[in-house]
C-alpha cells in the first residue's frame, strides 16, 4: 500500500475530475482506501428517509471522498500544485514542496 502525503487540514487542488481546478481544505483522509474528502469537492445528494422530525423526508448535500491520486497539494509559495518530499530537519522529520523546498 503506497503512502498517503496527504493530510488532514491541507489545501489541496483536484487534478482531474468534474472538479478539476477547484481547491479546498481536506476534511478527511482514508489512508486504507487511498481516498480523502475535501470540503465543496464532490458534492452528492443524500436522500433521507421520513423521520419524526422531518415527516417527508428530505435531501441533503455533502462531500463525497475523492481518489487521492487526483489531488495536490498546494505550493504554499507560488499557490500552484505541487508533489511533496521529505527532508530530515534537526530531529524531525518534515513535508517539503518539490517546486519550492518550503516546509509545508
Amino acid at each position: 500500500m503506497p503512502k498517503v502525503k496527504i493530510k488532514k487540514g491541507d489545501k489541496v487542488v483536484v487534478l482531474s475530475g468534474s472538479y478539476s481546478g477547484k481547491q479546498g481544505q481536506v476534511l478527511v483522509v482514508y489512508p486504507d482506501k487511498n481516498r480523502a474528502i475535501v470540503e465543496g469537492v464532490n458534492i452528492v445528494k443524500k436522500h433521507n428517509k421520513p423521520s419524526t422530525e422531518k415527516p417527508q423526508g428530505s435531501i441533503t448535500e455533502k462531500e463525497a471522498s475523492i481518489h487521492i491520486s487526483n489531488l495536490a497539494l498546494i505550493d504554499p509559495k507560488s499557490g500552484k500544485a505541487t508533489r511533496v518530499g521529505y527532508k530530515i530537519d534537526g530531529d524531525k522529520k518534515v513535508r517539503i514542496s518539490k517546486k519550492s523546498g518550503q516546509v509545508i
